[in-house]
């Protein structure tokens, strides 16, 4: 087995994206890079509040230090100099924990405005980090909470009254519109829960089951719904927001890897595929920390010289991204190609993982092998 160095420099996302990501103020851009404004001399988050600049007047930055190196200063207003995701303003942190407390009770305006928090403020904050309005996320939490019970035995119309509804009808109606299927037919479903994660690389979602984590996907990635939809066929999934041990873990498990602390994850993983997939998916998690394999040499490692492109494919289809590190596998002259977050972050994880010099696995050939 030969190793070859291979050069991995910092890179960002294109300027195009960033700033369409700066006039959207994008929360899903979020740590992922910082604006200079020429005219002002100040730097900001992409999603400062002030009013937005003229193309040809911005600069970005990766980090609040070379902002400061060109001479920028940091805004008042958005205060970028704190590092990632800005943490939720206190408001929201009194309004989850009221939720904690509140189990399968239903919060309505009134309870929101006796917390002093204004309930189309909470709609606009929770549809920005979440997609969904404070109440439709509220609903989801407490049809998760329903599923449990139900599939815990509880009868369906003591379940709808025991978790806020008012009427069997409207939680009928609310569970079929969430799961895709009746109360009583979700009984054997596995509730999938969901939650989002912030990283340097911007906000990921993350979801586990009783048994592990089964899905990690960047936030604006165009294939998650498609990841969501295939944990649903292939285990009988049902996403709600929610929050486990695992996820917990996985939480803690990425924040030390992004510090550059873990090399290997210990949360469990459920990654149902076909036989060939799972095939793949191990052998990317035998792939060590700093080094990159090829697609080719992959599909020689597996037996199957001639399988390059459905070793591809399989890769496409991974739903945990980084604990089963897709993002390792690179041409065989080392150039990148192939990843569903986008090639710059594949490149920031190479270069976390290895430096500036990232090691190439190269797999000898057999005999017999064209």
């Amino acid at each position: 087995m030969a190793l070859v160095s291979l050069p991995c420099m910092k890179t960002l996302p294109p300027p195009a994206a960033m700033y369409r990501a700066l006039l959207d103020r994008d929360p899903a851009s979020e740590g992922l890079f910082l604006v200079g404004v020429r005219t002002t001399g100040i730097y900001c988050r992409p999603t400062c509040p002030a009013r937005k600049p003229r193309e040809r007047n911005v600069v970005f930055f990766g980090s609040g230090e070379e902002a400061r190196a060109a001479g920028f200063r940091a805004c008042l207003k958005c205060h970028p100099e704190s590092t990632g995701a800005p943490p939720p303003p206190a408001w929201v942190e009194r309004l989850l924990r009221r939720v904690d407390e509140a189990g399968t009770e239903r919060l309505t305006d009134g309870d929101l405005r006796a917390l002093l928090v204004e309930p189309a403020r909470a709609r606009r904050w929770f549809r920005a980090r979440y997609g969904l309005t404070f109440h439709a996320w509220h609903r989801s939490r407490r049809l998760g909470r329903a599923l449990e019970a139900l599939r815990g035995g509880a009868p369906p119309l003591g379940v709808a009254f025991a978790h806020g509804f008012e009427s069997a009808s409207g939680f009928h109606e609310a569970f079929t519109r969430v799961f895709g299927r009746t109360p009583g037919a979700a009984r054997s479903g596995h509730p999938v829960l969901v939650e989002r994660i912030d990283t340097p690389l911007g906000p990921m979602i993350a979801g586990a089951r009783d048994e592990g984590v089964c899905l990690l996907e960047f936030a604006d990635r165009r294939g998650l719904a498609g990841s969501l939809e295939a944990l649903r066929r292939r285990g009988a999934a049902l996403p709600v927001p929610g929050r486990n041990a695992h996820l917990e873990l996985l939480a803690r498990e990425l924040a030390a890897y992004f510090e550059g602390r873990l090399r290997r994850f210990t949360v469990p993983l459920v990654a149902p595929g076909t036989p060939f997939q799972e095939a793949v998916w191990r052998m990317l998690r035998r792939v060590p920390y700093g080094r990159t394999m090829s697609y080719g040499a992959l599909a020689r490692a597996l037996g199957r010289p001639g399988a390059s492109r459905a070793v591809g494919r399989a890769n496409g289809h991974n739903r945990i991204a980084i604990l089963i590190p897709c993002h390792r596998i690179v041409e065989g002259n080392g150039s990148l190609r192939g990843y569903g977050g986008g090639l710059w972050r594949k490149q920031f994880l190479l270069e976390l993982e290895g430096g500036k010099m990232v090691s190439l696995l190269i797999f000898p050939r057999r005999e017999n092998e064209e």
